[in-house]
């Protein structure tokens, strides 16, 4: 079983029986939502640009990046709490948004049940029904649906 460390490379002086599977699944996670943050964000200004003008959506794919960002936030705090170490990647591109959130999501379900139940899940099925919502609106609206938002 790994141990946490601090800056100094010292082990964490308290580690909440943690093991090394759940604190890597928890990085993972902070991971991905902050990928997600990314992608929310950067299509949030591409609707926002002038010569597309969709303000309502630009708004909402902003709000969408700080929930991401504040979801990653509460695994990092849940992650200090339990004692282990924070391990932040590069952001590249599409390396986690085809697989988020299912599959890691119900490998991570199965390490921390409780923690994702209160603070997380809910959330999310929330999030999917006003993207569904938006998108069905932007059908009415006749927008087109190929490949529309560049990324």
């Amino acid at each position: 079983m790994g141990t946490a460390h601090d800056a100094t490379g010292n082990g964490a002086q308290v580690r909440q029986n943690f093991h090394a599977d759940c604190e890597a699944a928890v990085n993972r996670m902070v991971n991905m939502e902050l990928y997600a943050s990314y992608v929310y964000l950067s299509m949030s200004y591409y609707f926002d640009h002038d010569d597309v003008a969709f303000k309502h959506i630009a708004k909402f794919l902003k709000e969408q990046s700080y929930e991401e960002r504040e979801h990653a936030e509460k695994f990092l705090t849940y992650q200090n709490k339990q004692g282990g170490q924070v391990t932040l990647q590069d952001i590249k591109v599409n390396k986690y948004f085809n697989e988020y959130p299912e599959s890691t999501l119900l490998d991570l379900h199965k390490l921390l049940c409780d923690f994702l139940e209160s603070e997380y899940l809910e959330e999310q099925v929330k999030a999917i029904k006003v993207l569904g919502d938006h998108l069905t609106n932007l059908k009415r609206l006749g927008v087109p649906q190929n490949g529309f938002v560049p990324l």
